[in-house]
């Protein structure tokens, strides 16, 4: 293999390396993204409490960090090598006069102009080590300045007396001179100070924030609570923009929005209504007529064609009006299910009704057992054993209807909730029905912000799942 080759041969090897790194950080980002996202409140008040915390936090870690190692391991420092200094001078006279026998001399000048208590011991060893405190500048601080300064043996009490400090160091000659100062003297004693009146106002900004936070996230809470319960049906008359000019222009396009449907459902009706009016006043005519006919079997005919078209009118009205104009109120769920499972064994079906949780639920009454009627006579219509079951947590009504009939295929179930859809061998069609059955149920079902699934029962059939929230 030539020079050149080896050359491409490595560079492609260094390539696909990098490429590797880069993919497997890659993924480790995403995985670390995945999993900070999942530990992060849901809420917009507690991210924007987070938000404003945050930054305080990090601020002043970050300022006390440098006060810590700046400022006060500075000042402690100096004090300590202030103090050390004076015990090395105390040293000294004591080496340089020996005619002080009593040494009453240098205790005055220790006491009177360096503060300090000083005591000339006996020859004696010094005591043993002590345990160091985890975390104390002052006991490292001095340590390192006798160390320097005075280069003699020594032993540091900084943890005894929480007032005092006690020095002992072993003389030229032996003696044990024994220093006691204030604590103050070597350490920076009031520093704490400064880190109790930043946590106070770290404490007094965050109450602020919090104060300020509420008042501003109640609107977009309100307004979302507003959303949620026009998309589940119910009145949302106490509504009015508040807080920011933000929030106010969504809550003011939210008014506008809702009136618009409001409008355009309250037309639909009027406009169906008035031509159920002029068609019922139609068949009414024609039924008048053929009853002057005379019987036969084109009258039999003609009469079914006019309770069809009769049928078919009274199934486009409900549909277009739903439940509108109904108010929402509490209604006993379970009674309902049982009362429309007592009207499907009446038309000769085998049914079965269970309920489990709290009953008693807020929705439209005649609305939400329309939509189960529905639903429980097409599947008396294509089958012999209904069970009709519903349950109920802290935020969702379940409503399943099972039946041993044919079933819809898989690809075709969306296909029947279309209005006035016939499927050629499917189980809306029914006898003398419009094909919108189904429809009113899921427009129903919708309106209290839920919806209808299909899917296969274990009875062998369909399963119609109706899952409004409570």
């Amino acid at each position: 293999m030539s020079t050149v080759e080896r050359a491409r041969s490595t560079h492609g090897g260094l390539r696909g390396l990098i490429a590797n790194t880069a993919s497997g950080l890659g993924a480790l980002a995403e995985r670390f993204g995945r999993r900070f996202n999942d530990l992060m409140p849901k809420g917009l008040y507690a991210r924007s409490l987070i938000i404003v915390i945050a930054p305080i936090v990090i601020l002043q870690s970050v300022v006390a960090y440098i006060f810590m190692e700046r400022h006060w391991q500075l000042v402690t420092h100096r004090l300590s090598a202030a103090v050390t200094q004076d015990i090395a001078a105390l040293i000294d006279i004591q080496r340089t006069y020996p005619q002080d026998r009593d040494y009453a001399t240098l205790r005055r000048i220790a006491r009177e102009r360096l503060s300090l208590m000083v005591e000339i011991l006996p020859p004696e060893p010094l005591p043993l080590p002590g345990p160091r405190p985890f975390f104390d500048v002052l006991d490292a601080a001095l340590s390192r300045e006798l160390a320097l300064q005075v280069g003699r043996p020594f032993w540091v009490d900084t943890v005894g007396n929480s007032a005092l400090i006690e020095i002992r160091i072993q003389l030229e000659d032996g003696k044990i001179m024994k220093v006691f100062a204030r604590r103050g003297m070597a350490y920076a004693s009031n520093s704490h100070i400064f880190l109790v009146w930043m946590v106070i106002a770290s404490l007094v900004l965050i109450g602020i924030a919090i104060l300020f936070l509420r008042n501003q996230i109640r609107p977009i809470q309100a307004l979302a609570s507003a959303a949620e319960d026009f998309g589940k049906g119910r009145d949302v008359a106490g509504f009015r923009p508040r807080g920011a000019s933000e929030v106010r222009k969504a809550a003011l396009a939210f008014i506008e929005m809702r009136r618009r449907i409001e409008r355009q459902i309250d037309q639909r009706t009027t406009m169906l209504a008035g031509v159920s009016h002029d068609l019922r006043t139609i068949l009414t005519r024609f039924k008048l007529e053929l009853a002057l006919l005379p019987e036969g079997p084109e009258t039999e005919a003609l009469r079914r064609d006019v309770d069809e078209m009769g049928r078919m009118v009274e199934g486009y009205l409900s549909f277009a009006r739903g439940d509108a104009g109904e108010a929402p109120a509490m209604t006993d769920i379970e009674a309902s299910l049982r009362d429309i499972g007592a009207d499907a064994e009446r038309t000769g079906a085998k049914t079965t009704v269970t309920f489990h949780g709290m009953s008693t639920v807020k929705v439209r009454p005649d609305a939400f057992r329309r939509c189960i009627s529905n639903l429980v006579v097409n599947a008396a219509r294509h089958g012999d054993t209904i069970a009709l079951s519903g349950h109920r947590d802290h935020r969702w009504l379940t409503v399943t209807v099972d039946d041993d009939g044919p079933g819809i295929p898989a690809d075709r179930r969306e296909d029947v909730f279309k209005p006035f859809l016939r499927l050629d061998d499917a189980r809306n069609v029914d006898d003398g029905g419009s094909g919108l059955g189904l429809a009113i149920a899921r427009d129903i079902a919708r309106s209290h912000g839920g919806e209808i699934t299909l899917s296969d029962s274990p009875l062998g059939g369909l399963r119609v799942t109706v899952r409004v929230p409570v």
